[in-house]
């Protein structure tokens, strides 16, 4: 297992599974404990500089997102640092933040959000810009942000109506209140349920299983999820079919359908 470090909060580990070439899932580790990984501007610059790393590699075909610290996945933004700011400082660090968001969001391959403890404000926010958010029934999450005079701005009003629908998203932010696990689970905000401390190995299980499929496939999938997300039906379609025609006439297909056929597990094209 590979370890590179992005400043002083944040580091990748590279790991190999069976069926997985080595490096197939990455872990983006947020490392901020002493803080409960209040996303600072130095901890912004550190995500986004690993998710472009991680976006440029080819090797890479999960991403998932965890937690050093043992009671919060990431508390949100450093209030702390964000108290001393004047206003100019404030608009300087804007596209810092952003960039961490963003970074994780565009990430072209699969991604999952290991939650457990406090996933709160821009914490949820991380967790929200992946395709799939696996919490422990420790976790507690929510987007505060109106309780203390901004609102949601690392993704959260676009991304939290496309989970929950505008409505539930709505009395969300509009409460600012924090939902436990379960209440969470049963309205759709984390998608899985897994017992107190098993965050971790449940999604990276879960990235395991999703990596053993073709590269080329998972990559063209989700480009096809997230650009159709609010189109119409028809635009949506033509979308899917330049996804489907990026993927249809690669190395992939060509091993997915002998592997099939063969009845034997397919051994991926190298990726270029």
């Amino acid at each position: 297992m590979g370890e590179e470090r992005f400043g002083e909060f944040v580091l990748v580990r590279r790991h190999g599974e069976e069926g997985v070439e080595e490096g197939g899932v990455a872990e983006l580790v947020l490392d901020r404990p002493k803080a409960m990984n209040a996303v600072s501007t130095e901890m912004a610059r550190s995500v986004a500089a690993a998710c472009d790393a991680l976006g440029g590699d080819q090797g890479v075909r999960v991403v998932v997102v965890t937690s050093t610290h043992e009671r919060a996945f990431c508390v949100g933004a450093d209030l702390k640092e964000r108290n001393s700011f004047s206003d100019a400082d404030l608009v300087r660090q804007r596209p810092v933040a952003r960039g961490a968001y963003t970074g994780v969001l565009e990430l072209p391959v699969p991604t999952i959000a290991a939650v457990h403890g406090f996933a709160l404000g821009g914490g949820y926010e991380l967790a929200l810009s992946c395709d799939l958010i696996v919490a422990d029934r420790t976790a507690v999450v929510g987007l505060p942000e109106v309780s203390v005079g901004v609102i949601p701005g690392g993704g959260g009003t676009q991304l939290l109506p496309r989970r929950v629908g505008a409505a539930r998203a709505a009395e969300l932010i509009f409460t600012a209140r924090r939902v436990e696990a379960e209440e969470a689970y049963r309205l759709g905000l984390v998608d899985q349920l897994v017992e107190p401390g098993e965050d971790r190995a449940s999604a990276l299980s879960l990235a395991a299983q999703i990596a053993a499929n073709s590269p080329v496939g998972l990559r063209a999938a989700k480009r096809a999820l997230r650009l159709g997300q609010g189109l119409d039906l028809r635009t949506g379609l033509e979308v899917e079919d330049a996804a489907w025609r990026a993927v249809a006439f690669s190395g992939d297909r060509a091993e997915g359908v002998a592997a099939f056929n063969e009845h034997r597990a397919p051994r991926w094209p190298p990726a270029v």
